[in-house]
């Protein structure tokens, strides 16, 4: 059975779309920590991010840093900070989340409740 996150890069499940290549899928988190709180993955369907071959995982790398930039750009944050954090989807992943400071990226805070159109408009000005 394909992971959830399979199913958003196929379209299947509906997504607010950041960035996609040919091998890779970035998308906002509906749970964000911050507004700009995004998702990167690998189109390869790989549960442990140190499982990927070392070419899909620079890449992934790379692509994250493209879009960190715009993320950093967007927030106004001092830094973007890069977690992979979490067991509950079996598909390897990149949290991209703006901070300023460490305490921003504590998963354990309340998640931001955002509108349909809030989430919109971030990814909009993410997708430039």
């Amino acid at each position: 059975m394909a992971t959830i996150f399979s199913r958003i890069i196929a379209g299947e499940i509906p997504c607010y779309k950041v960035a996609e290549n040919d091998r890779y899928f970035a998308f906002l988190d509906i749970n964000p920590l911050a507004k700009g709180h995004t998702l990167v993955v690998p189109k390869c369907e790989t549960d442990y991010i140190f499982d990927l071959d070392d070419d899909t995982l620079a890449g992934m790398t790379i692509f994250a840093k493209q879009i960190a930039a715009k993320i950093k750009e967007f927030s106004g944050c001092k830094k973007v900070a890069m977690v992979v954090l979490g067991l509950e989807v079996p598909h390897a992943h990149i949290h991209l989340i703006p901070m300023n400071t460490e305490n921003d990226v504590d998963f354990r805070k309340e998640k931001l409740k955002l509108t349909p159109e809030e989430f919109v408009e971030i990814a909009a000005a993410l997708n430039r």
